[in-house]
């Protein structure tokens, strides 16, 4: 091989290189713009690594009188229930009295989902497990709740909260909840909360702790509709 062909070997070798390294950064580019954090309705849990699942939010219903009511559950970034009671089907078609009692034996819709992890962990406490008890009782009471829904709260998720010394608690109140997890409801509400706690249990305090939130005050005035759920990490 003379010099000259072995010059022409070497410009065409690079030439390939800088084509296969130009395609394999534009693979690399498309990438980083598809979402990551995506739920499709139709995927099932372990397939889901972006997902978290929003469990036992109760849903409590206090019209002015009785009324007939459907209420749909929709989940705009994607995602899906995967419980319910009474059972959720199309959507529920429920009577509810003024005291909440609906189809004359459930106090509260219950639901479990699974939607993308875009759940804020910026503004949050950090709470000595010994102290769950009183704070969620103030938290709760701070936010809006009655007595009858902290009690609901407090039985079900204080008896779950005993692994670790403490716990990071990152409220979701409407503003984060509602992109994700979106209520349609026949007869629109008068006041609407909404509050879910993102919950990590940590073996030591973490060295940067999460901002303290500002509690808006909430009235129950008219059809008011409450919600509280947990997400756990």
């Amino acid at each position: 091989m003379t010099a000259n062909d072995l010059s022409a070997a070497l410009q065409h070798h690079r030439k390939s290189f800088g084509f296969i390294l130009s395609v394999l950064l534009l693979a690399l580019a498309g990438l980083t713009l598809l979402p990551l954090q995506s739920c499709k309705p139709d995927e099932e849990d372990e397939n889901c690594d972006t997902c978290l699942i929003v469990y036992k939010p109760n849903i409590y219903l206090y019209p002015i009188q009785a009324v007939k009511l459907t209420i749909s559950i929709s989940f705009p970034l994607g995602g899906k229930i995967i419980a319910s009671e009474p059972a959720y089907q199309d959507g529920w078609k429920v009577q509810v009295q003024p005291d909440g009692l609906i189809d004359g034996k459930f106090t509260y819709l219950f639901y479990e989902s699974r939607q993308p992890d875009r759940w804020q962990r910026t503004e949050g406490w950090v709470v000595a497990q010994a102290d769950l008890s009183s704070f969620f009782d103030n938290n709760l009471r701070q936010y809006g709740f009655n007595e009858n829904e902290i009690t609901d709260f407090t039985d079900w998720w204080l008896q779950r909260l005993t692994f670790y010394p403490h716990y990071l608690i990152y409220p979701q109140t409407r503003e984060n909840i509602d992109p994700l997890i979106r209520l349609e409801i026949s007869t629109q509400p008068d006041r609407i909360l909404r509050l879910f706690y993102l919950i990590e249990g940590v073996s030591a305090l973490p060295a940067h702790l999460p901002s303290i939130p500002e509690i808006a005050a909430f009235e129950r005035q008219g059809f008011v509709l409450t919600e509280w759920g947990v997400l756990m990490r």
